[in-house]
């Protein structure tokens, strides 16, 4: 640090004492236990069940509690401490049921069991840190139960605390905080592998419980990007996000979460489609709306006029970037509606189950007409002016990126473009070819100055045309496929053309030395990184494994999404990453509550991929790096002060 800087520090550590206190503080920090890690990708909204894995830490709180009472407790006992954890109002509900004459001594006894859980899981960080995770409700009696010796000379001032509690009636309060504590305490750090929308009915509360999370990082998957393009207002974008979320029955969440005016489209699309009974596009209900009642018909109508809307405005986007190279995906001017065929360039004729388009003008197929084109405005006005949709794309957007790189992981959401034999792929849109990481460096460029709407944005792209490109597009390593058929999916039966092809880097990434030069393009040790992986879900079913290339590469989306459960039969991967191993945890579907307020719990498998020669501590991670320049930095301050550049301030 040059002079200027260290001038800089000395206005936080005026005094060589005050310097040396810090080195010792971060000193002391660097030989503490690395936090865990945890990795999930693929929510697509589904709240409850993300909340639950992260409340149980996937398994690992679970695991604490077998590693704590498994001399002193029952399993019963133990099932039960683990419930009160992932769930204390459930829990607190059926043992007041169950115990109503012992529920006070059975609270006070738990509280107890809870600390010595949140004493275990708060024993690798540093008590200034723990006490800023600490519920701000109860920070002091918390710090206080976790140092007290429970049953040594300070055993009466323990039970006063509990008994305090008892008599200000606070216990079932405070044993939410704690279980709430432990959870933040259990996960150090979590980084989300992409897939935060679509499908499910809550990304909103999923959004919501990140931003108060302590650190959260994102690595854009391609549901994610096209909700940054409808947040920069991008019509082909917002189109994508309603008709995707129409399709699927999240009429709540767009309405009641999100602000996003329906009624427009709705009227729309019953004047328009009033004679069609859109079979095609009857919608798929996993979950049932509270507040947004929208008959099937209705919605199926609804469905095919956002189609429309939505086909029609990729094809002046694609018109728009002939630098897309994009112009296969132009088809609503090649139908020919009397013969009931879609008619290809290539020559080949598409037998069509649906050739009624009222709104399209065989003269100008890709304009909208007058309702069209308030349907649009007013979902755009509804994107651009909703607040809480703004916040948390704009949190998303701040802590996100096309990749990471994280203590030793390579972290991306769908995949690095590649030929069939395993070389990176030239990519390019226009003249600037890249390959490898720098494509994926001079996308994330992109993003970041159309979602900004910078002026360095070419003249021809508007604000979001490269996010909808990282959607849908060939080359896109958050879509990683030749097409997006939705198209064919929506109008036609025949499979070949309703076929979406993988890019080649699925069958590469089996290969352990493909996966090794991948590493080492992003500058990792090919021998000991790892790269996460989501976007792709694993057929466990069929017998696919998610560990890749001789266990160099995970995929983690294991079927959070209900839409992708049947395929998959589990319910997500968590990839772990502690200070004594690294864990693959295989999730089970959730369970909701049930009448009773009370639910079942399934404990995932945990599959231990490695266990390390000695515990990880804080000098091993990329944070120990920054720790160890901070206390040089900060020895050269003192030698500043002793030698007389910098004045000292007592």
């Amino acid at each position: 640090m040059d002079i200027r800087g260290l001038r800089l520090l000395a206005k936080d550590f005026p005094s060589v004492r005050k310097a040396q206190t810090e080195i010792i503080n971060l000193s002391a920090i660097l030989n503490l236990p690395k936090g865990t890690e945890y990795f999930m990708s693929d929510l697509h909204g589904e709240a409850d069940a993300f909340i639950h894995m992260l409340k149980s830490a996937s398994g690992v709180v679970r695991r604490k509690i077998d590693e704590i009472f498994a001399e002193t407790l029952s399993e019963r006992e133990r099932d039960e401490l683990a419930a009160l954890i992932y769930d204390p109002p459930g829990e607190l509900k059926r043992q007041l049921r169950t115990r109503p004459d012992a529920f006070r001594r059975w609270c006070k006894e738990s509280i107890h069991r809870l600390i010595e859980v949140l004493d275990a899981v708060s024993s690798k960080y540093s008590r200034s840190k723990v006490r800023k995770r600490l519920h701000p409700s109860s920070v002091y009696i918390m710090d206080e139960l976790i140092n007290a010796d429970s049953g040594g000379e300070r055993r009466e001032y323990y039970a006063a605390i509990i008994d305090t509690l008892e008599g200000c009636a606070l216990l079932e309060e405070f044993i939410g905080e704690i279980a709430v504590t432990i959870g933040r305490l259990a996960v150090d750090r979590l980084h989300i592998v992409g897939d935060i929308f679509d499908r499910g009915p809550r990304p909103d509360a999923i959004m919501d419980y990140l931003m108060a999370f302590h650190d959260t990082d994102f690595q854009w998957g391609n549901h994610d990007i096209v909700w940054l393009g409808a947040g920069a207002g991008n019509a082909a974008c917002i189109a994508n996000v309603v008709r995707l979320n129409v399709s699927y029955n999240n009429y709540d969440m767009l309405e009641i979460g999100y602000g996003v005016n329906l009624r427009p489209l709705a009227m729309f699309a019953e004047r328009a489609y009033a004679d069609d009974p859109c079979e095609a596009f009857r919608v798929k209900t996993l979950d049932e709306n509270k507040y947004v009642p929208i008959s099937d018909e209705l919605a199926a109508k609804m469905n095919k006029a956002i189609a429309i809307i939505q086909f029609k405005l990729e094809g002046q986007l694609i018109q728009r970037h002939p630098e897309y190279r994009m112009d296969g995906r132009l088809l609503l001017d090649k139908i020919d509606a009397e013969a009931g065929v879609l008619r290809l360039p290539d020559g080949r004729e598409i037998p069509m189950n649906d050739t009624h388009f009222p709104t399209v003008d065989p003269s100008d197929p890709f304009g909208l007409n007058d309702g069209e084109r308030e349907v649009v405005d007013a979902l755009t006005e509804s994107f651009l002016q909703n607040g809480k949709l703004r916040k948390h794309l704009h949190f998303l957007f701040e802590n996100g990126a096309m990749y990471k790189i994280a203590n030793g992981k390579l972290l991306y959401h769908g995949c690095i473009p590649m030929t069939e034999r395993g070389a990176f792929l030239a990519c390019g849109i226009g003249d600037d070819i890249r390959s490898g990481k720098a494509w994926l460096d001079r996308l994330d460029d992109l993003v970041r100055r159309s979602y900004l709407q910078s002026d360095l944005r070419p003249p021809t792209e508007q604000p979001g045309d490269i996010m909808w490109y990282l959607w849908c597009g060939p080359l896109s390593p958050l879509f990683g496929k030749d097409r997006m058929a939705t198209f064919e999916r929506c109008f036609t039966d025949d499979k070949e053309a309703r076929a979406e092809k993988l890019s080649p880097y699925y069958k590469n990434i089996e290969n352990e030395n493909i996966c090794r030069d991948i590493l080492s393009e992003f500058g990792l040790d090919p021998g000991r990184g790892y790269i996460i992986n989501g976007h792709v879900p694993v057929k466990i079913q069929a017998g696919e494994s998610p560990v890749k290339g001789g266990g160099r590469l995970f995929i983690i989306d294991g079927g959070i999404a209900k839409a992708y459960q049947k395929t998959t039969g589990i319910a997500g991967y968590t990839f772990i990453s502690a200070s004594n191993y690294i864990a693959l945890a295989e999730h089970m579907p959730y369970s909701p509550p049930g009448k009773d307020g009370t639910q079942e719990f399934h404990a995932p498998k945990l599959r231990i991929i490695e266990e390390m020669p000695r515990r990880v501590t804080v000098r091993d991670t990329d944070t120990g790096a920054e720790l160890e320049a901070q206390i040089r930095d900060l020895r050269s301050l003192i030698a500043a002060f002793r030698n007389g550049e910098i004045e000292e301030r007592r």
